[in-house]
């Protein structure tokens, strides 16, 4: 049967302006770093993809070296993209990345101009595309000259392979310095892309604040600390999770009782808003509108359903950013 999209899928999405720039992204935005490689099942994360864009995430964010193995997630995707969803791609904003090890030897990795663009090709190619709507630097590259990487971003959206250039990992100052040679290349930055949580704070001391003077948006990736800001971990670590998993992303010796003490206090805070804990994270980093939009995974459409109900309810008192501060430092 021919996928047709829901015709209420923007009706209780929110969308914000992404920086100083024209663009808007969903409050939430789907990752597609784990969950759609081949280790996963095709359907499912076909499902998730419809499910989604059928309440409105318009935004679905990948990388070269998504899968695994690398590749597979953008492969998978533009399957999806060419059977469901091509007549629709201009209401869709499709992000890659590169950055990271994706094929042997010293032109696959890290911030090169060869590297750039020949994985963009490669990506492109792998999703049955002529341009992405966002292509980000995926970490600093601490050898090659951070001219070198801007230029090569600047010559991918002047090639129309990408509309938009973006950041993610970037520390502050380098943040900043690259938003200047983009600037003055003529290509400046859309968006920077950096792990945040309530667990994880570190863009707080300065990164914000850099994006804010720049006129740079920002969407959270890892919202939910891996899954422990959910009701998954609430009576301990189930065999089935994903930290008794072995899984490098999340252990079972991050899971401190402290650390799980916590939790349990922020879930009480949750459900006195009529919220679960996972929908309460998320809206906690859209807090104060600093952040564009949350970048959340899922294997499950419930998941989804959580995140996009999070929209009515994403505002907090003071009394309860008091308190749930109190929980955190």
């Amino acid at each position: 049967m021919v996928y047709q999209a829901s015709p209420t899928r923007y009706e209780n999405m929110e969308y914000r302006r992404c920086g100083q720039s024209g663009l808007k992204l969903p409050a939430v935005s789907l990752g597609l770093w784990h969950n759609f490689g081949d280790n996963a099942h095709f359907d499912n994360g076909r499902k998730l993809i419809r499910h989604a864009f059928d309440h409105g995430i318009t935004h679905f964010d990948l990388a070269n070296n998504y899968g695994p193995p690398p590749g597979s997630a953008e492969q998978h995707f533009g399957r999806i993209l060419q059977e469901d969803l091509l007549p629709y791609r201009d209401e869709l904003i499709i992000s890659s990345k590169a950055g990271y090890t994706m094929w042997d030897g010293p032109y696959g990795d890290w911030g090169s101009k060869k590297y750039l663009v020949a994985s963009l090709n490669q990506s492109l190619k792998r999703m049955g595309l002529d341009y992405v709507d966002i292509f980000y630097h995926h970490r600093p590259d601490p050898d090659t000259p951070l001219e070198e990487t801007m230029a090569a971003l600047d010559l991918i959206v002047r090639q129309g392979k990408a509309l938009y250039v973006g950041l993610s990992n970037y520390p502050a100052e380098r943040a900043r310095k690259a938003f200047e040679i983009l600037q003055q290349l003529g290509t400046p930055c859309l968006l920077h892309q950096p792990k945040y949580s309530m667990f994880e704070r570190w863009v707080e001391a300065d990164l914000l604040d850099t994006l804010a003077d720049n006129g740079v948006g920002s969407i959270a990736f890892s919202p939910l600390a891996g899954g422990v800001l959910t009701d998954r971990y609430l009576a301990g670590i189930p065999e089935d999770s994903r930290a008794a998993s072995g899984s490098k992303f999340l252990t079972a010796d991050q899971l401190t009782e402290e650390k799980l003490a916590k939790v349990r206090k922020l879930n009480e805070i949750a459900q006195a808003r009529g919220q679960k804990l996972s929908q309460m994270a998320l809206a906690w980093v859209l807090r104060g509108d600093r952040v564009t939009s949350v970048l959340i995974g899922a294997s499950k459409t419930s998941q989804i359903d959580d995140a996009v109900g999070m929209v009515a309810n994403r505002h907090f008192s003071a009394e309860e950013l008091a308190s749930i501060e109190g929980i955190l430092v």
